[in-house]
């Protein structure tokens, strides 16, 4: 006997990313990111890369 999961799947629209000048890169981050420059991209990124490491940081940053 097959049966299927009768749960609907769960679609995450996620918005194009957009092309940023390392100026623009610079204005638009905030305090927990970073700004990676390579010859090819600039990339933002957070410096704390896993979520639980970032939850982590902010308690100690809290105590």
């Amino acid at each position: 006997t097959n049966v299927r999961a009768s749960g609907t799947d769960e679609n995450i629209q996620l918005t194009p990313f957009i092309d940023l000048s390392l100026e623009q890169a610079l204005e638009f981050i905030d305090d927990d990111e970073l700004v990676e420059v390579t010859p090819d991209n600039i990339r933002l990124r957070k410096k704390v890369l896993t979520e639980s490491d970032r939850k982590r940081a902010s308690r100690r940053m809290a105590s």
